[in-house]
């Protein structure tokens, strides 16, 4: 009788998970995996294991004489972003800002030119800019070889461009931005209405890369990607001691936000942060490989019938019973038919993730292996 009842419980948990990775299989979007941005090494390798990106251009010795080849690095969906790859170095020299006349030198007389630049750094400066930096198409800011922040005023905007990289500098402190005289190029000064406060904005904009910065403590979010912006990738930044992180999405009702793909690959989400890592509306992110430290209302969330592909991500659940939770939907009902995955995620601390059909990830709180074995012992006894 017992071996029955054995043979019973096995055959309805083999059921189980063959109806489960069924389930999975019938999705309707193919993502490319996180895998596919993994460095490949031999077990015997005894060199140190990056991630593709770092890999690309840390292993070389002479990468500072070759900085343009980080345009070959990216991963993702913002992986054709050229940035300056085929421009020009241009060395800012002063940390000093004029929104209206840049003088050269300065960061901004860098951004707003018409052709591709590779912007670099001649030594360590804090920029707090006058008004809102707001960047022309194909061009790299690398902060690499130089201590470089950009604090305690407005910060920067990509807004109807493509094809921009910023690397390697820090973007915290951010405060909104005034009405009044900006120059987005050299043939145009136009008057804002202010900026909100973020650290970046991307607003229409497509191939664009974020890599290796740090970003902190901002008045409004900490990167927002909306109206129809496309190609992005965000990658190796460290977040930390914010509230509202990252927006994916402007809002419920503008539907050309379906365009929009994002990759979300090897950040490290640390101390401080309360939501939005990121919360999305219509588009497709795909989460790979990040590192979420805790949260105080939640890790990822959305509205609007977002793809979620959240994959090879590390998610350490707050001590707050109340919000174990790494997603959140922002909408009461409808959302069961929503495309949000969780894929070889590892959860810990009791972090789990809700998707298809309000199933929760991870199911038991043991191994499945371990809770057949338990079972097979019971029915023994």
């Amino acid at each position: 009788m017992a071996y029955t009842a054995l043979f019973l419980v096995l055959s309805c948990t083999l059921a189980y998970y063959a109806s489960t990775l069924q389930a999975y299989s019938s999705l309707d979007y193919t993502p490319q995996t996180f895998t596919s941005y993994m460095p490949s090494s031999s077990k015997s390798s005894t060199k140190k294991v990056m991630n593709p990106i770092d890999s690309c251009w840390r292993r070389k010795a002479n990468w500072a004489s070759n900085r343009r080849a980080l345009a070959d690095c990216a991963v993702g969906f913002g992986k054709g972003a050229m940035g300056g790859k085929y421009g020009a170095m241009y060395v800012v020299t002063t940390p000093s800002d004029d929104p209206v006349n840049p003088k050269p030198g300065t960061l901004r007389y860098g951004v707003i030119q018409t052709k591709p630049l590779w912007i670099v750094f001649a030594k360590d400066m804090v920029i707090t800019l006058k008004n809102e930096l707001i960047m022309n198409s194909f061009k790299t800011i690398d902060g690499r070889g130089a201590k470089v922040e950009i604090a305690y005023g407005p910060c920067i905007t990509i807004q109807g461009v493509s094809h921009v990289i910023i690397h390697g500098i820090s973007i915290h402190d951010c405060k909104p931005g005034k009405s009044g005289l900006v120059r987005s190029t050299t043939m145009h000064v136009g008057h804002r209405l202010g900026s909100d406060g973020d650290a970046i904005s991307i607003f229409t904009s497509s191939h664009v890369w974020i890599d290796h910065c740090y970003l902190a403590s901002c008045t409004d979010g900490l990167i927002d990607v909306i109206h129809a912006s496309t190609a992005i990738t965000i990658s190796n930044n460290y977040f930390s001691h914010h509230d509202k992180v990252m927006l994916f999405g402007h809002d419920d009702h503008f539907t050309a936000d379906k365009v929009m793909s994002v990759t979300v690959a090897f950040n490290h989400f640390g101390t401080g942060l309360v939501q939005r890592m990121p919360r999305v509306r219509f588009g497709y992110a795909h989460l790979a490989n990040n590192k979420y430290d805790e949260w105080e209302m939640y890790a990822i969330g959305g509205s609007a019938n977002p793809t979620i592909l959240s994959e090879g991500n590390h998610f350490t659940a707050p001590d707050n019973a109340n919000t174990k939770e790494v997603t959140k939907r922002e909408v009461k009902s409808g959302w069961k038919n929503w495309k949000w995955r969780s894929s070889k995620d590892k959860f810990v601390n009791g972090a789990y993730f809700v998707h298809l059909d309000g199933e929760a990830v991870p199911r038991f709180t043991l191994d499945p292996k371990h809770f057949l074995l338990l079972m097979v012992q019971w029915f023994l006894l």
